[in-house]
């Protein structure tokens, strides 16, 4: 058992069930056993691998798109240049290298980086060493002038509430205990305002994820970006109008039970993209999927141009690291994007 499995089981025991977005809290940010307060998750050492890991093409690409945008907005002379969610700085590092030859890019760029976690931003530290960088814990730091923000796979770890339908309204799924061991259940049924408009499509049975913290991320960055201009990339797994349970743990690259180490496990969702467009008071785009949105931009000839320096076990990896992020049967698919842009403005590229 896990020392943090011990303090929910103490919580429950003592004041009652708590809801799945709770538990997911305190499992990823707990401040002495939180998953992310406590390591590094990312790379082949960790437990998961995201698209900048795979590839330097991925980060190449978004730098790219960014700088782009900015021309297309009239390069404004001072703009924040942010990450929400940064990992190791290895999307960051990639975008400003790719982006170093855009005349006026860098020096109009502030650099700013949301990450909560002292652990991860020490790594950033390190990886981005060249780059004068600033931190935030909150999006509340954002600066008042022109933004173009990232997020690759930030959306997905935010705690989300599960509500199962019922005939006579909704039951919450619920983390409790069952012989003294962390458990599933349901609260009694009941009416929820929130979850009014989906009565129409679904069926006594059905889930629907409510992740109470994505709409304000888009808010607050959609408010930005109509106030001053700028883009946002949201990019993740997940789709349109959410239906279904998607609450998974990850250790070690290996699928477990959610309830089996907390603390210790990756714990995320499916981005439900239609609560980030919809709260967004700004422009936003047709969901593209990676593979699409990627080849749009053209990895496929900067993958071409890579390849012609490798040989054997080298460009057998990075032929594999192409299909990787753009196959639909890999990230292709399954990861979707999502661009916010000022209402009279162009979309960033990659996007119709």
């Amino acid at each position: 058992m896990t020392a943090l499995a011990g303090i929910l089981q103490a919580r429950i025991a003592a004041t009652g069930p708590i809801t799945m977005a709770q538990y997911m809290a305190e499992c990823l940010l707990h401040p002495e056993h939180g998953y992310y307060s406590t390591r590094d998750p990312f790379g082949v050492a960790g437990d998961f691998t995201t698209a900048p890991e795979i590839s330097q093409m991925f980060g190449e690409m978004i730098g790219l798109c960014l700088a782009q945008s900015w021309l297309d907005q009239g390069a404004p002379a001072a703009f924040t240049l942010a990450e929400i969610g940064p990992g190791r700085g290895t999307l960051m590092a990639d975008i400003l290298r790719a982006t170093k030859a855009v005349p006026g890019f860098h020096a109009a760029a502030s650099l700013l980086l949301v990450e909560a976690s002292p652990v991860l931003r020490d790594v950033q530290r390190k990886t981005l060493a060249a780059y004068e960088v600033q931190w935030a814990d909150e999006l509340s730091a954002l600066p008042d002038q022109p933004l173009w923000l990232v997020a690759n796979e930030f959306i997905d770890a935010l705690p989300v509430r599960q509500f199962q339908r019922d005939a006579h309204g909704w039951r919450e799924v619920q983390v409790a205990l069952k012989g003294g061991e962390l458990s599933l259940g349901l609260s009694a049924a009941a009416p929820i305002a929130l979850l009014q408009h989906r009565l129409a499509d679904t069926r006594p049975g059905d889930i629907v994820e409510v992740c109470p913290a994505a709409a304000p991320v888009a808010e607050q960055v959609g408010a930005v970006i109509r106030d001053h201009g700028g883009a946002a990339l949201f990019i993740d797994y997940g789709g349109w109008h959410s239906v279904g349970d998607t609450v998974q743990a990850l250790r070690a690259h290996k699928m477990e039970d959610i309830l089996a180490s907390p603390g210790e496990a990756d714990l995320t969702a499916h981005v439900d993209f239609e609560t980030l467009a919809l709260a967004a008071p700004c422009a936003h785009s047709v969901l593209t999927g990676q593979g699409v949105f990627l080849e749009r931009l053209g990895i496929t000839a900067r993958a071409q141009c890579l390849a012609t320096k490798l040989s054997g076990a080298a460009l057998e990896s990075h032929i594999a690291a192409h299909r990787r992020l753009t196959h639909p049967d890999e990230m292709g698919s399954l990861f979707k994007t999502l661009a916010l842009y000022p209402d009279a403005g162009p979309p960033p590229p990659g996007f119709e």
